[in-house]
C-alpha cells in the first residue's frame, strides 16, 4: 500500500490547482501531469496545503488521524481521496520533486539561430511598432549581401555540435530586400551542406509586398512564413497602416489567403497583436479562422505603460474572462468541424521542450542573436538599437562577453519571483526584452506579462484536458477512473 509522503512538497512550487469552466484541474508542476479533481479532493488538498499533517496514510494504508475534510465529505470518501493521492505519488504523477533546482547550470553559449534584420525600413507605420516604423531608432537601411554572408559565417562557426541551425528574415519589412534574402538562402544552404548541418528559414512579413513571384519562391523553397494580421478589419486598420495612414486589411488579406492556399496550409502562422483597444480579441481570432487561416497566434502588445494601447493591470480581470471565452470558442469550433490551431494552446505538459529550453526560454543572447543591417549583434530583435545591449559585430564577433554572461545567467532559478512559481517551466521566466522594459532587470519578470502568461497557460491546460476527454469518450484510449 503506497504511503502518502508530503514532507518535501513545496505547495507553491510543486502543485497548482485551479477552476476553469466546469472543471477543477490539478497540475503536478515537475512531471507535467494534469489531473481532474472533484470537490472532496480539492478540500483535502487545501487542508494539507495549510500545513496540517492530520490524515496522512500510515504504512497500513489507513488514516493516522481523522482529517477535517471528513466532517464535510465523510471518512470513507476522505480515505479514498488520500489513497488516490498516494497512488498518484507512487506512480510519479503527483507531488514529484524538482530534481534540477539544486544542480542546474545553464549551457555555455552555442549559437543556433539568427534573426537577420535584412531591412531597417518598412512600407507600413503601425501604431504600436517597437521598431519605430522600421529603423529601430536609427537610420533606415538595407542589409548588404556581404554583411549577410558574414552573419551566416558566424552562425556556422559558432554553432558547434548543433546539427540544425535556424535563420529568421526580419525587419522592418524583409520583402523590401528580397533579392538579398534569396542570395542568403542559397548561401546558407550551401554552407549547411558543407558543414553537414540542416538549416531552416523563416520570414516575417506584413504581406503588403507579397507578390505572386515572391509567393512562388517562398513556396518552392519551403520557407516558413509568419504573416501579420490583427483580426477584424476595423481592429487591423486602426493599428496597421500605410505610410500615408491608410488601412491595410483590404490589401493584404487576399494575398495572405492566396499564399496559404498555394502552400497547402503546411508551414505558416498568421500572427496578430492585441492591444487595450480590442480586449475582446476572441472575435479577432474567430474572424481570422473564418477567413480560412488554420494556424493562428495573437500576442499582447509590448509597450510602455503610458502608451494608450498598452495592457494595464486593471485590464487583467477582463482578459482572464477573455481567455476563458477563447478556450470555449476554440473547443466549440473543433466540435463544429472548423478546428484551427492557436499557438499558445499547443502545449505538451508532460513532454514539452527540453529542460534547458524550459529554464532559459528563447536563448536570447546565448543561442539566439539578432543582426542589424550594419552587422551589429544584439541579444534579440526587440533590443536592437538599444546600444547598451550591443554585443558585438559579425566582423569582430562577440565583444561584450560579460553582457552575454548576464543573459546566460538570467534563467528561471536565478529569478527570485520565478524560482517557486508554478508556471516556471512554461514561461521560462518571461521575455527578456519585456522584463527589461517593465522592471529594468533581466531577473525580474514584467508583472502584467507574467499574469497574462498564467491565465493563458490555465486556458491551454483546460483545452488539452477537454481534448483528451473527447478522445476517451470516442473509445480510442481507456478513460481514467477515480476521483482525481
Amino acid at each position: 500500500m503506497p504511503i502518502l509522503n508530503l514532507q518535501n512538497v513545496d505547495w507553491q512550487a510543486d502543485v497548482h490547482w485551479f477552476d476553469f469552466e466546469d472543471l477543477c484541474l490539478l497540475l503536478d508542476v515537475n512531471s507535467g501531469a494534469v489531473h481532474i479533481i472533484d470537490a472532496p479532493a480539492r478540500a483535502v488538498l487545501e487542508e494539507l496545503s495549510e500545513g496540517g499533517q492530520q490524515g496522512i496514510l500510515d504504512e497500513t494504508g489507513y488514516l493516522s488521524a481523522i482529517p477535517r475534510s471528513a466532517a464535510a465529505w465523510g471518512a470513507a470518501i476522505a480515505l479514498e481521496v488520500y489513497r488516490e493521492l498516494a497512488d498518484k505519488q507512487a506512480a510519479g504523477t503527483l507531488f514529484t520533486t524538482d530534481i534540477a533546482v539544486l544542480s542546474y547550470q545553464p549551457p555555455q553559449p552555442i549559437l543556433q539561430a539568427l534573426c537577420l534584420h535584412v531591412a531597417h525600413d518598412c512600407n507600413m507605420r503601425c501604431r504600436y511598432c517597437f521598431a519605430d516604423g522600421g529603423p529601430f531608432g536609427g537610420e533606415r537601411g538595407l542589409m548588404s549581401r556581404d554583411t549577410g554572408y558574414r552573419a551566416l559565417d558566424l552562425l556556422f562557426r559558432e554553432s558547434g555540435h548543433r546539427p540544425r541551425v535556424e535563420v529568421d528574415f526580419f525587419g522592418g519589412e524583409p520583402l523590401l530586400n528580397f533579392a538579398v534574402v534569396q542570395d542568403l538562402v542559397t548561401y546558407g544552404r550551401a554552407r549547411a551542406a558543407a558543414a553537414g548541418k540542416r538549416i531552416s528559414f523563416t520570414l516575417t512579413t506584413n504581406s503588403l509586398g507579397l507578390t505572386p513571384a515572391i509567393e512562388e519562391y517562398l513556396v518552392a523553397n519551403q520557407i516558413s512564413v509568419i504573416l501579420s494580421l490583427d483580426g477584424r478589419p476595423e481592429v487591423h486598420d486602426y493599428n496597421r497602416r500605410t505610410i500615408t495612414g491608410q488601412g491595410t486589411y483590404a490589401a493584404i488579406v487576399p494575398r495572405q489567403q492566396h499564399f496559404v492556399a498555394a502552400q497547402e496550409h503546411r508551414d505558416y502562422w498568421v500572427r496578430g497583436t492585441y492591444t487595450r483597444q480590442n480586449l475582446d480579441f476572441t472575435k479577432d481570432i474567430l474572424h481570422m479562422a473564418g477567413l480560412g487561416f488554420r494556424y493562428l497566434s495573437l500576442e499582447p502588445v509590448v509597450a510602455a505603460p503610458e502608451q494608450e494601447y498598452a495592457i494595464r493591470e486593471e485590464d487583467l480581470p477582463r482578459l482572464a474572462l477573455e481567455y476563458r471565452h477563447l478556450a470555449r470558442a476554440y473547443l466549440e469550433a473543433a466540435d463544429r468541424g472548423e478546428a484551427f490551431s492557436f499557438f499558445h494552446f499547443n502545449i505538451d505538459a508532460a513532454a514539452g521542450p527540453c529542460l534547458n529550453k524550459r529554464l532559459t526560454g528563447c536563448g536570447a543572447g546565448t543561442s539566439y542573436l539578432a543582426v542589424t543591417p550594419g552587422g551589429d549583434l544584439y541579444p534579440c530583435h526587440q533590443l536592437v538599437g538599444q546600444r547598451d545591449y550591443r554585443l558585438g559585430n559579425v566582423r569582430e564577433g562577440i565583444q561584450q562577453p560579460a553582457l552575454r554572461e548576464e543573459f546566460r545567467q538570467a534563467y528561471v532559478y536565478n529569478q527570485p519571483a520565478c524560482r517557486r512559481c508554478w508556471a516556471r517551466f512554461y514561461c521560462s521566466g518571461g521575455c527578456h526584452a519585456a522584463n527589461l522594459a517593465a522592471t529594468g532587470s533581466l531577473r525580474e519578470p514584467a508583472p502584467v506579462a507574467c499574469s497574462l502568461q498564467k491565465m493563458r497557460l490555465e486556458a491551454a491546460l483546460y483545452v488539452q484536458v477537454q481534448a483528451g476527454r473527447k478522445i476517451c469518450q470516442a473509445g480510442r484510449i481507456p478513460a481514467t477512473q477515480g476521483r482525481i
